[in-house]
């Protein structure tokens, strides 16, 4: 009798198994097709909501909106459009688009949420968005194509500058581990509230560069992308904290602060050696100025500025993407070292005459102004840089060019 309760109850868990597989396999959104890129590189957006009263969807392919706050800045944000609906299923097709990578959200009765049809998602920060691309250029760059491929992981390395370990993501190009070879560099840093994902995910970092090296554009590397919070581990659920939502840094800027789970010793940039030693002493790569890269977004930007700058000998190459060269201004930060002596650090780093000194920026970036006046402090001193400037503001679609056409210019000089 036993052995037939356990047959029975092990019979029940393979049911409920199963039928859990199933609801999750035919859980989407029925016969609903959404995205749909038309022949003319339109899309249409397609959602079942019998008892919505209004749908809406917003995203990055409509006409952003420049929205000033208070403190002066001005930020833009992805523009909205009305579905119409019919027989309880509501639609909306965009005017031809571009090629880019394109993320959405759907917003139902004032509530966002995302497109049930469509399971490719991206998150930044706290928001998940759907994402899709139209082919051509640049979106075939940030897709997967029938070239080499490289290898991404995930690595623990230890900082006893800030004083625990620390999770990194570390692509190597294609044939890397059969090739024998000693490859160069590049560092890439995210921007605020992002992590060691944000440029594996939002940046298409393995595609963008699995494919410029088939083509022949950039030379094979490796791209290594740390998290810039000194006070966290890794990335939301990928370490001891568990499935914890992180908080939003831009949300209630003005009220007091939690305490940070992890306190460091020292500064994220004073700690930036550690990556270096961990990455140059368990994979093959040339240890030499000449053949390290470092390049980062906005706060990723200042710290590429501010690294390189307290390391005048490690790196020859140095890329700032709508850099927070405004955070010279910070008053409060100048009991840190790394804002202490700047005009004498500079004046360090440019004697060393560093072979590439890149600045990006779109031009509605709020950080555009701010990026004038660094560039004026480098044309008073005679440094030499380039420049590149563009449309948009400050957005992963300008950051997703800037690595595009940052890489190319590594190492060749």
């Amino acid at each position: 009798m036993m052995k037939k309760k356990t047959l029975l109850a092990v019979a029940m868990m393979l049911f409920a198994a199963a039928s859990f597989a199933q609801e999750a396999l035919w859980s989407g959104n029925g016969a609903i097709v959404s995205p749909e890129i038309n022949s003319d590189n339109s899309v249409t957006f397609r959602l079942r909501a019998p008892k919505a009263a209004r749908v809406q969807v917003t995203g990055d392919f409509l006409p952003t909106e420049n929205r000033k706050f208070d403190n002066g800045m001005s930020y833009d944000f992805p523009g909205v459009a009305d579905l119409t609906e019919k027989n309880g299923v509501w639609e909306f097709t965009s005017a031809p688009l571009p090629s880019e990578l394109y993320s959405y959200s759907f917003i139902v009765d004032g509530l966002t949420t995302r497109d049930p049809s469509n399971i490719f998602l991206s998150r930044d920060v706290v928001s998940i968005t759907n994402i899709f691309i139209i082919p051509g250029d640049p979106g075939d760059l940030y897709s997967v194509r029938d070239v080499p491929h490289g290898t991404v992981a995930r690595r623990w390395y230890s900082s006893p500058t800030l004083g625990y370990d620390r999770r990194i993501t570390i692509y190597t190009p294609p044939g890397y581990e059969a090739s024998g070879k000693s490859y160069p560099v590049l560092y890439l840093l995210h921007g605020a509230g992002g992590d060691e994902e944000a440029w594996i995910t939002l940046g298409r970092t393995a595609q963008i560069m699995d494919n410029l090296i088939a083509q022949g554009k950039a030379k094979p590397m490796l791209v290594v992308m740390p998290n810039g919070n000194a006070t966290q581990k890794s990335a939301p659920g990928e370490d001891e904290q568990g499935l914890k939502t992180p908080a939003n840094p831009f949300a209630n800027r003005g009220a007091a602060r939690p305490e940070p789970p992890y306190k460091p010793k020292s500064s994220y940039e004073l700690a930036f050696p550690d990556i270096v030693k961990f990455v140059e002493t368990n994979y093959r790569v040339e240890k030499k100025k000449s053949a390290r890269a470092i390049a980062g977004l906005s706060m990723g930007g200042a710290h590429s500025l501010n690294i390189s700058k307290e390391f005048p000998d490690l790196f020859d190459y140095v890329g700032l993407f709508s850099a927070a060269t405004i955070t010279f201004d910070m008053g409060d930060r100048q009991d840190n070292p790394i804002y202490q002596n700047i005009p004498q650090k500079l004046k360090t780093q440019f004697a060393k005459s560093p072979k590439l000194y890149w600045i990006a920026i779109g031009k509605t970036d709020f950080l555009y102004k701010a990026n004038v006046d660094y560039r004026k402090l480098l044309d008073d001193n005679g440094y030499k840089y380039e420049y590149f400037e563009n449309e948009g503001g400050h957005i992963w679609r300008n950051w997703r060019i800037y690595l595009a056409k940052f890489a190319p210019m590594l190492f060749n000089k």
